[in-house]
């Protein structure tokens, strides 16, 4: 049986599970997501295993950066944004717009970072000669975050730094014509910045610092509430195409299909999302994550971001800003 058969029984499976219970009362909604950031989701994505499951129309809308994201859900263009990270998800939030996370999309230390210009000669070891220099960062974003830590870390005076906010993608290109620096960001971004640059920190460096680096599925709290069976069927989906990429059998079947959703080459896709890390519903329910790991380290967020005047206030706790029950109700379907 092919893997889209599988997919289909599955959605086919959890939609009879459901069907007895009250129809959602949206017709249509709006999922935002990024391009060049391959996900096992997309290939359920692409194959309607998602129109399927919930029985509605789905726009799938691309963006830039989280932040975005966040604009979007605020002003009720978009409903669900996949793999938003939780940086511009703790800005959001302790400027008291009313989001929830609902699961951990993915992990992925070692594909979001700084990248400093080649012709610099400057590595960890002279990492304070970075002052004065020009640097693009998409501001209140992971990367946004993983900066300041870095920059924190080696001691270097952001004050002195021309700091220019800019999508990773855009930054990518100033930094190749020699217009920046530094520049930081993720992905198929990233790839191309260490082409004519290096990194300070690896992944595993980052997170001895406490720098983590994960991304969330966020919604509006007030969807949840009143579509919390749609969005568990929606995260029930997502969380069987992890399952079946972790899997490791059927990877050659969904590389292609991924690849093509992402806009990038199989190639590029592989050495990507080689090194993206999709837990399982159970680890996401444990202690680590939304158990209370995640909500402890968005307090950490708020306070490097309120530090460094990036925000005017953090909220006393962000407890509230996660809920698993949606979560842990698609586990049961």
């Amino acid at each position: 049986m092919s893997l889209k058969s599988k997919l289909s029984l599955a959605a086919a499976g959890l939609a009879m599970m459901v069907g007895a219970q009250p129809a959602s009362a949206a017709d249509e909604i709006t999922v935002a997501y990024f391009l060049e950031w391959p996900m096992p989701f997309q290939y359920a994505k692409v194959e309607g295993l998602y129109e399927e499951a919930l029985g509605v129309k789905i726009n799938w809308v691309s963006f830039d950066t989280g932040t975005a994201m966040s604009a979007a859900m605020a002003s009720g263009d978009v409903q669900i944004a996949v793999s938003q990270g939780v940086p511009p998800f703790v800005v959001a939030a302790s400027a008291g717009q009313d989001l929830q996370i609902v699961d951990v999309a993915v992990s992925y230390s070692e594909n979001d970072n700084c990248v400093v210009a080649e012709a610099l000669e400057i590595d960890k070891e002279s990492a304070k000669e970075l002052e004065g220099k020009k640097v693009g960062v998409p501001i209140g974003t992971a990367a946004h975050y993983g900066f300041l830590k870095q920059m924190d870390h080696f001691g270097v005076d952001t004050g002195t730094l021309e700091i220019v906010d800019m999508a990773p993608a855009d930054s990518a290109a100033a930094f190749a014509q020699g217009n920046l620096d530094m520049v930081c960001g993720w992905g198929g971004a990233l790839r191309r910045m260490k082409e004519h640059g290096n990194i300070l920190l690896t992944g595993a460096e980052k997170e001895e610092l406490g720098i983590l680096v994960f991304d969330v599925t966020s919604v509006p709290a007030s969807f949840a509430a009143e579509e919390g069976e749609l969005l568990s069927k929606f995260l029930k989906v997502t969380a069987d195409a992890n399952a079946m990429w972790n899997a490791g059998d059927k990877q050659a079947e969904m590389l292609p299909v991924i690849a093509k959703d992402a806009g990038m080459d199989e190639e590029a896709t592989k050495a990507t999302i080689d090194t993206f890390i999709f837990p399982s519903v159970e680890d996401q329910l444990d202690a680590k994550w939304l158990g209370g790991g995640a909500q402890s380290f968005m307090g950490g967020v708020a306070q490097v971001f309120r530090d460094a005047g990036s925000i005017p206030s953090a909220l006393d706790s962000y407890d509230d800003a996660v809920d698993a029950s949606y979560l842990d109700a698609a586990s049961k379907l």
